[in-house]
């Protein structure tokens, strides 16, 4: 069983977070977040997370009240998952987690944009590169978008992408994501060629596809450019992001009969509840797919044909 005291829970915290690291997977940010709140925890408890009793969870959870549902979410699946992991390392007989606060998901459904909106933002682009004197810099918007909508990147994996990762004659590349998980992202024919117009203007020697300074272009920068191209647009700023168009990427290729398994792993995503809220699949489409698709549509047919 386990020993009370501050020292010993930092001890299991850390073996809680090195299990996460090795056998799990989990991505740096969800080490970090985790830790994060079981230290709180702790220190609200008075070093004794561990051992702490079902009483000691529902005052901890009262505590949370003033917070949004989303980060009670996150701290409850944090608590619950070290308590799982103490049950299973038989360092305490029982598992407390039942205790901790499950707010509703009521998880939001990411903005949208629209297949015109997108022309829009690439009518702007096509403006913005036919200027005279051109300016090289709209050519590395035109590959950002390229990328973004083309191909679904995440913001991070699209500003430090290294500057041969696209090759001209490929099709495709492997990208790290989240957890350590590789993924392989097709690239679309108009992501290469602007990529290939861009990366002309890349020196030899910068390791980065999008370099700034010494580094490579940060992700503020990133919204702030895309927030500046889509009032040239005519569109809202706020409605446009790194995420909105990696959204706008995956909801358009399944209205057009993309595979969501397929997507799913497009996107990088370890289970496919995400893919499915991320598309915002339309019910009505789904509907008329089974209708549609269902091998046992023309027996259900046939036999009311048979009936009448």
């Amino acid at each position: 069983m386990i020993d009370s005291g501050t020292g010993n829970d930092r001890a299991l915290i850390e073996r809680f977070l090195e299990m996460m690291r090795a056998e799990a997977g989990a991505a740096a940010n969800t080490i970090t977040a985790y830790g994060t709140d079981l230290r709180l925890a702790s220190e609200f408890l008075n070093g004794h997370l561990g051992d702490a009793e079902t009483d000691a969870l529902e005052r901890l959870g009262a505590e949370w009240q003033a917070l949004s549902r989303a980060t009670v979410a996150r701290k409850s699946a944090a608590l619950r998952r070290f308590f799982a992991f103490l049950a299973d390392e038989k360092l305490r007989g029982d598992d407390p987690g039942a205790a901790l606060p499950r707010p509703a998901a009521g998880r939001p459904l990411p903005k949208v944009l629209s297949t015109a909106d997108v022309d829009r933002l690439f009518e702007a682009i096509d403006a913005r590169i036919a200027r005279v004197p051109p300016d090289p810099r709209d050519l590395r918007l035109a590959a950002l978008v390229e990328l973004l909508y083309g191909s679904g990147l995440r913001a991070t994996e699209l500003v430090s992408l290294p500057r041969n990762a696209i090759a001209p004659d490929r099709p495709y590349l492997i990208l790290k994501g989240k957890g350590g998980r590789e993924r392989l992202v097709p690239i679309s024919d108009r992501a290469r060629a602007a990529v290939a117009l861009w990366r002309a203007h890349v020196a030899t020697d910068r390791p980065w596809l999008f370099p700034s300074g010494k580094a490579h272009l940060s992700r503020v920068r990133l919204y702030q450019l895309l927030h500046g191209l889509a009032a040239e647009a005519g569109i809202p700023p706020d409605r446009v992001s790194p995420h909105v168009l990696r959204h706008a990427f995956a909801t358009h290729l399944l209205e057009g009969g993309a595979d969501l398994r397929a997507l799913q792993a497009m996107l990088g995503h370890a289970d496919i509840a995400t893919t499915e809220i991320y598309t915002h699949v339309d019910s009505r489409r789904l509907v008329e797919l089974v209708n549609q698709r269902h091998p046992l549509t023309d027996a259900l047919v046939d036999a009311s044909a048979k009936r009448a």
